[in-house]
């Protein structure tokens, strides 16, 4: 699976440096608030630590929506919706500031903006 062969040394977690390994992430503008979007949902207790079921958690936000609702409990559009705004809600207080669209804006596209 895609989190044992980043597990490289089997301690059961991974770290933010594993999720650094990971060339499409260090390639992706937003890849900093991609592996930020998974120790902000982990639920294991530890901020620096990413167990198999967070991973798998926030991996559902990027799976398409089934048709069967009761089949997205998980995966809602909802939750998706709150995700993807996170990756813009630099600091967290749940609110998209100029500056804050400004900045996610600019690690897309540089200062060309």
């Amino acid at each position: 699976s895609r989190f044992s062969s980043l597990d490289k040394q089997v301690k059961g977690y991974l770290s933010r440096e594993d999720f650094l390994r990971i060339p499409e992430l260090a390639i992706n503008p937003l890849g900093d608030r991609i592996v930020h979007a998974f120790f902000f949902e982990s639920r294991s207790g530890d901020e620096d630590k990413v167990d198999f079921k967070d991973f798998v958690r926030v991996l559902a936000h990027f799976r398409p929506i089934k048709k069967n609702a009761e089949k997205n409990k998980l995966n809602t559009r909802m939750e998706k919706l709150h995700f993807a705004f996170r990756m813009y809600d630099l600091d967290g207080d749940d609110k998209i500031s100029k500056e804050e669209l400004l900045a996610v804006l600019t690690m897309m596209v540089g200062n060309n903006i």
